[in-house]
């Protein structure tokens, strides 16, 4: 009987854009069944969930009124199984699901949904200019490139004048603090201004998985430097109604410290 594989080994190092998408589609493909084990449940089929407090599209509205998503053509980037795609699609829109990770849109056509799925990185997207009126994406591949300009510049030009780019990512300051749920996560332990990616090895060295930090400025100033208005920034609340913990997240952080944040982008 073989040995199990050892557990990748956690470090901070530089990852450029190559090795970063490499790494992230590996770790998406091998990991999917059990993420979507674990997190469908509180996902949903066909709900749209902007992170782990619960944030729901219904209430928030950042892509607009629900009615007015009828007959929009709206890209999900980094869409998983597809959830948002399959709400957006319920509200007469049309939807695209893109993914990184060939195994997370298998999960998709598994539970179903009359809308294209396409495995492509955000950094080349496969659509000609001006193709959507909308694009979102929750918690899909920004917090993974290490040139999220580029992934933005893309996300813009591909979006109609007077469309929309919403999109969340780990909130910058949650990278201070260690990634746990209980008390023991409640204290400073690195720098902010820490730019060094995140990065899991295997034992050749290689990386498995990569996560890169931007701090809050740095999200701001990428915004503007591909050609998009920054028209919102929201950090959702802790509700009460939501006792789970995820990762890092969880009730006793989440009323302390916020989790998420929401970037609501205009292209003029």
């Amino acid at each position: 009987m073989s040995e199990p594989a050892p557990e990748p080994e956690a470090t901070r190092r530089d990852a450029d854009v190559t090795e970063s998408s490499r790494a992230n589609r590996g770790w998406w493909d091998r990991n999917a069944d059990e993420y979507q084990i674990e997190h469908g449940t509180f996902l949903g089929d066909d709900r749209f969930v902007w992170g782990p407090e619960g944030l729901d599209e219904v209430e928030a509205e950042l892509l607009g009124p629900a009615e007015d998503l009828k007959g929009k053509d709206v890209l999900e980037i980094g869409a998983g199984a597809a959830q948002c795609s399959r709400w957006l699609a319920a509200q007469g829109a049309r939807p695209v699901a893109l993914d990184l990770s060939h195994r997370q849109l298998q999960h998709a056509l598994r539970i179903g949904g009359a809308f294209p799925l396409v495995c492509a990185d955000a950094g080349a997207l496969p659509f000609a200019d001006g193709s959507f009126d909308l694009a979102c994406s929750a918690y899909g591949a920004l917090p993974f490139v290490a040139d999220p300009v580029l992934v933005l510049k893309e996300v813009r030009r591909v979006l109609r004048p007077g469309g929309r780019f919403v999109f969340s990512v780990t909130h910058p300051i949650r990278w201070a603090f260690p990634d746990e749920p209980g008390p023991e996560g409640l204290t400073v332990s690195a720098s902010y201004f820490d730019r060094t990616p995140y990065v899991e090895v295997d034992e050749g060295g290689q990386a498995v998985y990569v996560e890169h930090h931007r701090t809050l400025g740095d999200r701001v100033r990428d915004i503007a430097a591909a050609g998009f208005r920054l028209v919102d920034v929201a950090e959702p609340e802790w509700p009460v109604w939501n006792t789970s913990e995820w990762g890092g997240w969880s009730p006793l952080r989440g009323n302390l410290i916020p989790g998420t944040a929401i970037f609501v982008c205009a292209r003029d």
